[in-house]
């Protein structure tokens, strides 16, 4: 059982844990990735480490409320126990000194984007980061990300807060005037794709991570399966974080809708059973 020691809601629907997890928080590096389980019958869910405390012992994991595992993960306390974690799994990232580096975070996906701009800006980088939302209220992070950032931008599809418009805009204007270095990409998968898309004409090396659908996290089942630069590839032990460019975004968008029904069927089970308990 791992306890969780306190619990922010950063969003009405986003949700962020530090969990007691010493041995996990000695080994974690940024871009690395854990499996939880709330309880005997919830699924595993693959989070991305937002960040972590080895002194302290704990690991810190953000979560949208989305389907029903995320929806249980978010109804639990400080105090409660998480009844599986394991981890850290996954390649870190690629932490040198590049040179100037953009950091994309998109929606949650910010919190993943946040531990590797602070490691690429303690390597020397200019670090420039975008971080955007579908409006203010799903916005996190801003002051940590601009700790951790020579520059930082952030967006919102409504213009509820910052700039209205879409990441890749500023993405773009950045790239169009030159020395960008690499860029990294965090969030919903369109988002990458587009960020990818944006980046590809300019030569500019671009990171994604594809946090996929995945059962046992070390490469058994073949649930998160890829095609990258015409390779099969795992996103649980050879990514998370792959080549933009390569990615087969067709096969990264149909893996995402295997299970829509029945994650749907699922919360609305799950929601009237939480109705009946009131």
């Amino acid at each position: 059982m791992y306890k969780i020691v306190s619990k922010e809601l950063l969003t009405p629907v986003i949700d962020c844990l530090k969990i007691q997890a010493p041995a996990l928080a000695a080994k974690a590096r940024p871009g690395q990735f854990v499996i939880i389980r709330v309880d005997e019958v919830g699924e595993r869910i693959p989070l991305t480490l937002a960040d972590w405390d080895a002194k302290e012992g704990t690991i810190t994991l953000v979560a949208m409320r989305v389907g029903t595992s995320t929806h249980k993960l978010g109804s639990l306390k400080a105090g409660e126990n998480l009844t599986n974690l394991v981890g850290p799994l996954g390649l870190p990232s690629e932490i040198e000194k590049f040179g100037t580096v953009v950091m994309v975070g998109g929606g949650v996906g910010i919190a993943p984007v946040h531990p590797i701009a602070r490691a690429l800006k303690q390597e020397g980088n200019k670090v420039i980061s975008i971080i955007g939302s579908r409006n203010k209220d799903l916005l996190f992070w801003e002051d940590k990300m601009r700790a951790v950032s020579d520059e930082l931008i952030v967006t919102t599809d409504d213009g509820s807060y910052g700039r209205k418009g879409l990441v890749t805009e500023p993405l773009k204007e950045i790239l169009e005037k030159g020395g960008v270095n690499r860029v990294v990409a965090i969030g919903p998968a369109i988002m990458m794709k587009f960020c990818s898309l944006t980046t590809k004409p300019f030569n500019v090396p671009t990171v994604v991570s594809l946090n996929s659908i995945m059962v046992d996290g070390t490469g058994m089942c073949g649930c998160c399966r890829l095609s990258v630069g015409g390779q099969t590839k795992f996103a649980c032990v050879d990514g998370p974080e792959f080549n933009g460019h390569e990615v087969d975004w067709n096969i990264v968008f149909d893996r995402q809708k295997v299970y829509l029904k029945e994650e749907k069927e699922s919360l609305k089970k799950w929601e009237s059973c939480q109705c009946g308990k009131s």
